[in-house]
């Protein structure tokens, strides 16, 4: 019974939810997979009215793709079940067979474009590890939801089918990895999850969505500046990176923690321009000075953390350009795989974290 109520509820949702693609003939249907990894999108609750406290990453992508037959009409939709977890439990071994799934399908030519379905919570660091990791012109879409698929208006069904779309849409390629969510089309560098449980929990703070999904198409508003072109393989394993976040009365003394449990890295949410207070900055210099390389980020929403006192260059602190603070963990980790070279890895950033100051810094 719980399996027909809940296929009655995705149906329903589905009904209510997505606009109807335009159909497509048979002949031309672009072949679209769909890699699932688990989240709210493939969560479940106790009834249609519970919106928390459900269980993600329980649903299957084929119990997915049946309730949305639509989805048919924009695309031939297949998928695949590579994990099905919540989000807070993404590791570095699933991000790596999902490159590497990614990369054997798009260039065996199986597919013209990829949909992942992924939880919210660490999808934009999924998205951007993708993005430095897998080469392809063709689209890889990432997408979830907000709302368990067993909820009255959940909003899976609609996000699923508008991914298909963008990622059969040909306008797509070349665009890098993006994330669609809610009807807006956001590219992985920009977009972060800025709200606990709105339906439009995504954003891309600065330069907002790419594009959008509505009834009349796919609509891109203008390219992602630059896309990224990735230089990092997805085989080597990731160094230890920490995320130690500022705050009044930082003596640092988290430093030494991530020290002694390895890290090669820290990443510090700094205060408005990265700003580090002062015994916290005696003891980042410190771990800077033994070969640790840190990184000074942000833990306001937007902006780009450019140089600031003059001691933040002098000890060697790197700054994360418009990258907020997990995504600059995603980068350094994989800049790390490369070399330790705090000045290599600072123009790593300002390459890839693109913001106009920092770009007038490579030269």
């Amino acid at each position: 019974m719980i399996w027909k109520f809940f296929l009655l509820a995705l149906a329903a949702s589905a009904a209510v939810n997505i606009w109807q693609p335009h159909t497509v003939s048979a002949a031309s249907r672009p072949h679209i997979i769909v890699l699932a990894t688990g989240g709210t999108i493939a969560g479940r609750a106790a009834s249609s009215s519970d919106v928390t406290g459900y269980q993600s990453g329980v649903i299957g992508v084929d119990t997915l793709l049946n309730a949305v037959p639509k989805i048919q009409d924009a695309a031939d939709v297949k998928g695949e079940q590579l994990s099905n977890i919540d989000s807070k439990d993404m590791t570095d071994d699933i991000w790596r067979r999902l490159a590497a799934r990614i990369h054997e399908i798009l260039t065996a030519n199986e597919a013209d474009g990829i949909v992942v379905t992924h939880g919210t919570d660490t999808m934009e660091e999924t998205a951007l590890f993708l993005s430095l990791t897998v080469k392809s012109e063709k689209p890889v879409v990432l997408t979830g939801a907000m709302l368990p698929a067993t909820a009255r208006n959940a909003d899976g069904p609609r996000n699923l089918t508008d991914a298909v779309r963008v990622a059969a849409n040909p306008e797509s390629a070349g665009k890098g990895v993006l994330v669609v969510m809610n009807g807006e089309i956001h590219a992985a560098r920009n977009v972060t999850k800025a709200h606990t449980t709105k339906i439009d929990a995504f954003e891309s703070p600065d330069s907002g969505p790419i594009g959008r999904i509505d009834p009349s198409g796919i609509v891109f508003e203008r390219s992602p500046l630059p896309p990224m072109q990735p230089q990092f393989s997805a085989e080597l394993p990731l160094p230890r990176v920490d995320i130690l976040y500022g705050h009044e009365g930082d003596d640092g003394a988290l430093v030494e923690a991530a020290l002694h449990a390895g890290a090669e890295g820290i990443v510090y949410a700094g205060l408005g321009n990265g700003s580090i207070p002062a015994e916290a900055e005696k003891q980042l210099a410190k771990a800077a000075a033994a070969g640790v390389v840190v990184i000074r980020a942000s833990r306001t929403k937007g902006g780009a953390v450019v140089p600031a006192a003059p001691s933040y260059a002098t000890e060697g602190f790197i700054d994360s350009g418009a990258l907020n603070p997990q995504k600059a963990r995603v980068l350094l980790r994989l800049a790390l795989t490369k070399t330790q070279d705090p000045a290599e890895i600072q123009k790593i950033f300002r390459e890839f974290s693109y913001c106009i100051p920092c770009q007038k810094m490579i030269q």
